[in-house]
């Protein structure tokens, strides 16, 4: 696809901004938790958990642990998915499930019922970008940006330079 067809929707300065938002979102509603997990889904998403947590932990005092979840996104249930920490690690945490964009839910409940048999004490979801085409029963907790977009385009979150931008294709 040219590069003249992509309408940029979200630049670094703005994403850096939503994450810290994210941040202090999930710090107010979980100041009395001694510990989290911020989980990143494969790809963009793990970077994106990765810089929340970051900002989290910068702006809080809260134990935070940061753990990738792999899977294949267009076929979750194909192939195996890998978990970087322990899953019995979530047992009784607050956990937050990250990716960069919503779009169907597929990724996102495929994700979220694997980490919900590890017995959090909550799972909350977190995106970049929900598009709000849901083909699956699953909402974003914490969003960045809502975008309302018809089902032929598409949104990509890209590294550039140190943090990260969002296109309409």
């Amino acid at each position: 696809m040219e590069t003249a067809e992509r309408t940029r929707i979200l630049d670094q300065w703005e994403v850096e901004h939503k994450i810290r938002r994210i941040a202090h979102q999930i710090l107010e509603e979980n100041y009395k938790e001694k510990a989290i997990v911020i989980v990143g889904v494969t790809g963009v998403g793990a970077e994106v958990a990765r810089e929340l947590h970051n900002e989290f932990t910068s702006i809080s005092d809260i134990e935070s642990v940061f753990c990738e979840l792999t899977l294949q996104k267009n076929k979750p249930l194909k192939g195996e998915m890998t978990f970087s920490g322990d899953l019995k690690d979530l047992r009784n945490k607050v956990v937050f499930l990250v990716d960069d964009v919503l779009n169907s839910g597929r990724t996102l409940i495929f994700a979220a019922r694997h980490l919900l048999g590890a017995s959090p004490k909550s799972l909350r979801t977190v995106v970049l970008v929900d598009r709000i085409h849901r083909k699956f029963p699953i909402r974003a907790d914490y969003v960045g940006m809502t975008l309302s977009t018809n089902l032929k385009e598409h949104v990509a979150v890209e590294k550039e330079g140190d943090g990260f931008v969002a296109y309409l294709d």
